[in-house]
């Protein structure tokens, strides 16, 4: 069956579903600390090495070599993009064990069309490619004809700086192909791209770290794009493994003020089992 490519589905615990509907808050959480450890890295090196084997065809071995340096450069810092994150695939075993709390936990199918609309300013919703080879990718051609027109390649050069800005920028939507499965798009802050941004960020501190994020207000948002909070929100699925009661789940909403996301309330049908510790 074809999948609907205007819905976006997002796997998460009981706690954060609480966050996003009854605080209207969702959170864009830093990529760097999400499952690819290659995250936003994976772009990077794939690119660098599509520009320098360009650059070596066309005779020009001493560019490629400071091609190199300057992304070993840039490799050793960490930019920050932050993001959530959805999947075009509905009641996903993977997306459950993944993202759902093993199973435990809930599934927030929004409508892609009014995301898209919340999308403005330094924030916008961006499919994420999963590729190994960046030879088409357009930055490739950006730091060849640096490079052809030998103009310095170090970080002190402007027109360098902004392409390298815009390749950390590139690199947000790039996973690699064994992450293909997952079938992501992301409602993204990306990097150098935040100055408009106007949300000041907040901190959960646990036993073990400290993590930030970006709270987006979506009552807010969703006033200024003229939308309902209920028109974002599709259908709520209960997890394969979790314990909630349907019928409590939908006096929670009737009594926060969401009745009418209660008739969309579903159980899931994929046939999860965890395996016994």
């Amino acid at each position: 069956m074809a999948k609907r490519m205007d819905i976006l589905y997002h796997y998460t615990d009981f706690q954060a579903l609480d966050g996003i509907l009854r605080c209207a808050q969702l959170r864009v959480n830093n990529v760097l600390r999400m499952n690819d450890s290659a995250e936003m890295r994976h772009f990077m090196t794939r690119l660098c090495a599509a520009v320098t084997e360009q650059l070596r065809r066309e005779g020009a071995e001493d560019r490629a070599r400071e091609i190199e340096g300057l992304f070993d450069q840039e490799a050793r810092k960490e930019y920050s993009a932050f993001a959530a994150c959805f999947s075009f695939h509905r009641d996903d075993a993977a997306q459950w064990e993944r993202y759902g709390n093993r199973g435990r936990g809930v599934c927030i199918a929004f409508r892609r069309e009014c995301l898209q609309r919340l999308a403005r300013g330094a924030l916008s919703l961006q499919a994420v490619f999963y590729w190994d080879d960046m030879a088409g990718h357009p930055m490739v051609e950006r730091f060849c004809a640096l490079a052809r027109s030998g103009g310095a390649l170090t970080a002190e050069n402007e027109a360098v700086r902004a392409a390298m800005r815009e390749a950390w920028a590139c690199s947000v939507s790039f996973k690699h192909p064994s992450f293909a499965s997952e079938y992501e798009m992301r409602l993204v802050v990306a990097p150098f791209e935040k100055g408009d941004f106007g949300i000041e960020p907040c901190y959960h501190v646990s036993r073990e770290r400290i993590k930030k994020y970006y709270p987006l207000n979506l009552r807010e948002m969703c006033a200024e794009a003229g939308i309902e909070l209920s028109d974002l929100v599709v259908e709520l699925i209960i997890g394969p493994e979790s314990t909630q009661s349907p019928a409590i789940f939908r006096d929670y909403l009737r009594d926060n003020g969401l009745g009418n996301l209660a008739d969309r309330v579903a159980m899931s049908e994929c046939p999860l089992r965890r395996l016994m510790q």
